[in-house]
């Protein structure tokens, strides 16, 4: 067996397109899996019509893609080959395993030229190889049969439509879309494959094909990724360098991986109009940051990890992103018995400094955002929530320069409420984003699903609503599939469900602060701040002098009766406005 990119091949399948190719141009030595014979072991077109159905793993052991399948391609009329990109020649990633010499890259992109002759369509996307940048890859549709996603009103039964959320509805002020900005993340709805600790993959998107190249294959995702925006209707996404580009085996490879990939988008952005809500970069899944990235104990690893982030800056600042996040998932220890933890929250510090001065640097006027996360994978992470990450910016004058993405798991992992930490976050002036998803209340890690539960949906709303929205930031959708659920309308549904929730969430919102029960229950809690004693401890000139003095003058408060809190009350209020 030898391995694509993202799965096994066995020796009948992509080798197959191969030995046709050997057979053609009479090499001396046919690659190792070819028939002795003249004539090839299967035809390039059988291995075409023998892959499974989008989206649903076959699992006949017998089968030449291993057991694993591939997406079914329909030939479609009019398809143009085009030649291999550069990156079809460069050097295998450092990130997949190596391949037997004789299948090499280069002749596993052979064999999808091979295909493209046999009459199926296109498999290698080149950057600006039509007119408007789009390339072969465009004339292949992903998600067949699903139309683009319309609103049709809480009375629908359409799965496929919105019930609540109507993009250019105005509530207060403004259209919902303006409201929510919502994004899709290329990681979870392009790259999960439903992959866990205790099992491999269970699905096999469209848009995976390990016989293309790693470059070529990472921008025919991006073609898939901007057809579901168009169909879902969302036009924003976020991503991860490493998610959208493949690791090469030197930086300087990576990075020009990345550009090639970045190209891509650009075109795809123009084209559609869409945009990125922010980008980051992946600095947590190679070995290199086992211990760390800018809390590394080794000076080069803090190096590389610059050079990386420096770069995806710059590509998020060329896709004109609104921000740019930093999430640290092994920024912290797992034993305090061999960490120095002042030097690496110093250097975690320094790290963050030297980024806002190339952010300046390079033009880019897009905000900084840190997405705190208590654990997981490391045992104790520095951001740990949204209190300790602002108390970390204060402490090293960077509270001007950072505001804080908030992943709603990541909040129940520390304990929190998402709610609370959204709070948090706007009472000082630090809501920059929600990464929107849940956890599951009787497990104990960041499940990553999406949030539907209208009553939390309507208690976050309520919050951005009071902040005056999340602009430049907005809600991503940092959720992913159940394991078990396998075909693409899946990616559908669950986007529909969390984007109708936070919908219905805001509708609740505006309702509930046209009501004003609540606000002017907290209102009279708190009257006695609006005035005298009061206020001057509101503005900070009261002394402890004048305040004992107050105190033996006027006798134990508890003496007078201290009013009801009403926490019931307010319970029913919430519940009244929650549809």
């Amino acid at each position: 067996m030898w391995w694509g990119e993202r799965g096994r091949v066995g020796a009948g399948s992509a080798a197959s397109g191969i030995c046709v190719r050997a057979q053609q141009e009479a090499w001396r030595s046919p690659p190792q899996g070819c028939a002795d014979s003249a004539a090839p072991p299967q035809s390039v077109q059988a291995v075409i019509s023998s892959r499974p159905r989008v989206g649903r793993i076959r699992e006949d052991p017998q089968h030449p893609w291993g057991g694993h399948g591939a997406p079914q391609r329909t030939p479609k009329a009019g398809t143009l080959s085009l030649p291999l990109s550069p990156s079809a020649k460069q050097s295998r990633s450092l990130t997949q395993p190596p391949l037997p010499p004789s299948l090499s890259l280069q002749t596993a992109a052979l064999a999808a030229t091979a295909t493209l002759a046999a009459g199926a369509s296109p498999q290698v996307c080149s950057a600006g190889s039509k007119k408007g940048g789009t390339c072969a890859a465009a004339s292949r549709e992903f998600f067949p049969g699903i139309p683009k996603i319309a609103y049709e009103g809480p009375d629908s039964t359409n799965p496929l439509a919105f019930k609540w959320y109507n993009p250019d509805e105005v509530l207060a002020g403004r259209p919902m879309k303006d409201w929510l900005r919502f994004s899709v993340a290329f990681w979870h709805t392009l790259r999960g494959d439903g992959s866990d600790p205790f099992g491999d993959a269970t699905k096999a998107w469209p848009w995976e094909d390990p016989a293309l190249s790693p470059v070529d294959q990472a921008k025919v995702r991006m073609h898939a990724m901007f057809e579901f925006l168009e169909k879902i209707g969302v036009e924003y996404w976020c991503f991860h360098d490493r998610d959208i580009a493949p690791e090469g085996a030197t930086l300087a490879e990576s990075n020009a991986w990345l550009d090639e990939v970045v190209a891509e988008a650009e075109a795809l952005q123009a084209a559609t109009g869409k945009k990125v809500l922010w980008g980051t970069a992946q600095l947590f899944k190679h070995r290199r940051y086992a211990h760390g990235a800018a809390t590394s104990p080794n000076a080069t690893v803090f190096a590389y990890a610059a050079a990386q982030v420096k770069k995806a800056m710059e590509v998020t600042h060329r896709l004109g992103g609104a921000n740019y996040v930093f999430w640290g998932g092994r920024e912290g220890y797992h034993t305090l018995l061999n960490t120095d933890l002042k030097l690496e929250l110093d250097n975690l510090a320094a790290f963050l400094k030297a980024a806002v001065a190339h952010k300046k640097r390079i033009g880019f006027k897009g905000a900084l955002l840190l997405e705190p996360k208590p654990q997981e994978p490391t045992k104790h992470q520095y951001d740990w929530d949204a209190g300790s990450t602002l108390g970390f910016l204060r402490g090293y004058g960077l509270e001007k320069e950072f505001s804080l993405n908030i992943e709603c798991n990541h909040a129940t992992l520390a304990g929190h409420s998402c709610e609370h930490e959204l709070t948090l976050a706007a009472a000082y002036g630090a809501l920059g984003n929600v990464d929107a998803n849940t956890g599951d209340p009787q497990t104990g890690w960041d499940t990553d699903q999406f949030l539907t539960d209208p009553r939390e949906a309507t208690l976050l709303a309520a919050v951005i609503l009071k902040n005056g929205g999340l602009a430049p930031g907005g809600i991503n959708f940092d959720a992913k599939l159940r394991r078990e659920s396998t075909d693409v309308v899946d990616l559908f549904y669950g986007h529909i469900s969390g984007m109708d929730a936070f919908a219905r969430g805001l509708r609740n919102a505006v309702a509930m602060a046209e009501g004003g029960e609540l606000e002017a229950a907290k209102a009279a809690r708190y009257a006695s701040y609006a005035s005298g004693l009061g206020a001057r401890i509101r503005a900070g000139k009261a002394t402890f002098e004048e305040l004992e003095k107050a105190a033996l003058a006027g006798g134990d408060p508890a003496d007078a009766g201290l009013p009801s809190g009403r926490a019931e009350l307010m319970e029913i209020y919430l519940n009244q406005y929650t549809r």
